[in-house]
């Protein structure tokens, strides 16, 4: 029996690929470590829902859709507004999404339907956080893209170029990871023939789970424990001494560097010099990965995604609290093309249990 299961291969898919023992990531038959380096947000969307790369007027088309959902609409602010004060943010998304789901969502789903949350998502997150703040509600900017708009929309400030980079790079590389948890869970909902919005509200329940979507905060503790490139060897050679784990390194999936790390690293390196949280994080990354080779030899760890997802997430000045919910606004592109897939090539989920209970005697 494989618990979970682990191992099984549930679907066939055309949209990503994933070889853990060599630290590859195949989006739609693209080097996703490329497509993030190289792609804006809105590119390697268009990719991950069409099959292929846009000509420019293909992604002006798409970038002017998802402009036209940013706004939200007064119900859903009346609905965000009512809710408890004390629900987390991935609460909110959840319960938005599940509220958009009118007539217009029904069984098949579309690209349109994709286009639709991706769009409103960030708008979602960004309306939620400055209202629990007492910060006034911030208009999207239609001069901006995707990432950028976020960002401002967040801290109603335009945002420095290097920050949005970072961060941009960052959302491509968390567009999709294969038959994770949160893409099954929507998998799973649309093969009932039930509708986009519910899908995705499904896997954003299963991404609120902190096995699945936890935030980085250990990473953050860390590099905030460090404090500067001084104190780094000291410190992690004391952790390491000490049988204390480094967080943001080592990976279930990926036995050697982990892609998305890789191309975080890239990123940092190109803005290095713009962000002395981002300087410090490649210093520690080279210095740690250094160290465990020396006391923990073969056990090859490496940096994986949250180790530069923290540092991205801290140098933009973004709390804990968000980092689940814009890992949610970039994965929600990814759920909603494997939503696309199996319904196009449709079989109910249905597995089998083993009954381990008793059993009464029959006549």
């Amino acid at each position: 029996m494989n618990q979970g299961l682990k191992g099984i291969v549930a679907a066939q898919t055309a949209i990503s690929y994933i070889d853990g023992n060599k630290g590859h990531l195949v989006y739609r038959g693209f080097d996703a470590k490329k497509i993030a380096l190289e792609f804006s947000f809105e590119e390697a969307a268009y990719l991950l829902w069409y099959g292929q790369k846009p000509n420019q007027a293909q992604l002006a088309d798409l970038a002017d859709a998802l402009k036209s959902h940013r706004t939200l609409p007064g119900y859903l602010m009346d609905i965000i507004d009512t809710l408890p004060q004390d629900m987390d943010l991935m609460g909110v998304i959840r319960t938005a999404v599940s509220a958009l789901g009118d007539a217009s969502f029904e069984w098949m789903p579309t690209t349109e339907q994709a286009i639709k949350l991706t769009g409103i998502i960030p708008s979602i997150i960004a309306y939620r956080k400055r209202k629990l703040a007492n910060k006034p509600y911030v208009a999207p900017n239609e001069e901006l893209n995707h990432v950028a708009n976020y960002l401002y929309m967040l801290t109603g400030e335009m945002p420095l170029p290097a920050h949005i980079s970072a961060l941009e790079t960052y959302m491509i590389l968390t567009l999709e990871h294969g038959m994770n948890a949160s893409t099954f869970s929507a998998r799973v909902t649309i093969s009932t023939e039930s509708d986009m919005a519910s899908a995705v509200t499904s896997a954003i329940g299963t991404m609120k789970g902190p096995l699945h979507g936890g935030a980085p905060s250990g990473v953050t503790q860390m590099l905030n424990d460090i404090k500067s490139e001084e104190r780094a060897e000291k410190w992690l050679r004391e952790k390491i001494e000490n049988g204390e784990r480094l967080m943001g390194f080592g990976h279930r999936v990926y036995k050697t560097t982990d892609p998305r790390a890789e191309a975080l690293r890239e990123k940092a390196m190109e803005v290095s010099g713009q962000d002395k949280w981002l300087d410090l994080a490649l210093h520690v990354e080279k210095l740690a990965a250094k160290l465990l080779a020396e006391y923990k030899p073969g056990r090859n760890l490496y940096a994986n995604v949250e180790f530069y997802a923290a540092a991205v997430m801290r140098a933009i000045d973004m709390d804990d609290a968000l980092f689940t919910p814009t890992f949610t606004a970039s994965r929600v592109v990814g759920w909603s093309a494997h939503v696309i897939e199996q319904a196009e090539h449709n079989t109910i989920f249905r597995p089998n249990s083993e009954y381990i209970g008793h059993l009464p005697e029959f006549e």
